[in-house]
């Protein structure tokens, strides 16, 4: 299988969407000329002229309001937003438009969307470009989340993504663009709601998704030379979330440890921490503990 970072994987399943789907086109800013902000749409203007990548003004608004309207008269579009962070000028065509018109239309219509996202921190862009906000989304019932940390689940997931039905918020962590490894050539799907686990452990169960699993991976080998073995539990979909990989982890290793870059009150490891609780509790040892970013 050929080698490349997460970015280049992006680009590949954008570039086999469009191919295969006339339905599907790219929108945003700086996605034509410039290939966008980390470089993920390079190319796709050559090859699918401005019709189907749409470079727009600097609106969020303008590019999920008009993503949605096209998403429910057939169309497919993958929208960037460049930093999750400016999301708030979009809230209402998120929140109450695209994650709403299922259950308002009794299941007549739907908003076949996907927001590419960039999220997290770590290169000095500051307060206003590196936050992390999958807790917004998953805590509005409507849209899946799904949060990729290696590139061959980039390019599956995203490949998924677009064929879904449903909005989907895809977020990529802009620190881990240029992280490469192997993806499989062509299409293929990794399914959204399934995680996986990157290293069997019998002590302890670690939950993480997007940067976090790799810092969880180097916390990992670094307890096993005190004889600690931990599990690694790579989320990969938080909405859907894979409650059963989990549950299963967690009842072979008595422990968790829930790790995450968002900060910690409302983070999302709360949520996987209740509901530890309320379905796992007699196989703990110990209190689950969140680590997070502090307030």
């Amino acid at each position: 299988m050929p080698e490349m970072t997460i970015a280049q994987a992006l680009n590949e399943a954008h570039r086999i969407a469009m191919q295969e789907d006339s339905r599907v086109f790219a929108i945003g800013e700086d996605i034509g000329d410039y290939g966008g902000i980390y470089r993920v749409t390079v190319g796709l203007l050559d090859e699918f002229g401005k019709d189907r990548v749409r470079d727009t003004p600097i609106s969020e608004a303008a590019i999920v309001g008009s993503s949605v309207g096209a998403a429910l008269v057939g169309c497919r579009p993958i929208l960037e937003i460049g930093f999750v962070d400016f999301v708030g000028t979009c809230w209402d065509q998120v929140v109450n438009q695209a994650a709403k018109y299922r259950y308002l239309s009794g299941g007549k219509a739907s908003v076949p969307l996907v927001m590419r996202m960039a999220c997290g921190a770590g290169l000095g862009y500051g307060v206003h470009h590196s936050q992390s906000m999958e807790a917004w989304f998953a805590h509005t019932p409507g849209i899946k989340v799904v949060m990729p940390a290696f590139p061959d689940d980039a390019k599956g997931l995203l490949l998924a993504a677009v064929d879904d039905d449903d909005p989907v918020a895809f977020f990529e962590h802009k620190f881990l663009y240029t992280y490469k490894g192997t993806v499989p050539e062509g299409r293929y799907t990794v399914p959204i709601g399934k995680g996986k686990i990157r290293r069997k452990g019998r002590d302890l169960t670690i939950v993480c998704w997007s940067r976090a699993v790799h810092w969880a991976l180097a916390a990992a080998e670094k307890a096993a030379a005190y004889g600690i073995e931990c599990e690694v539990v790579d989320l990969r979909t938080l909405i859907p979330l894979d409650e059963d990989l989990i549950q299963n982890s967690v009842g072979r290793t008595n422990r968790l440890i829930v790790c995450h870059e968002a900060c910690r009150t409302s983070g999302f490891g709360a949520e996987i921490v209740s509901r530890v609780v309320e379905t796992s509790f007699d196989f703990l040892d110990a209190p689950p503990i969140r680590v997070a970013a502090p307030d």
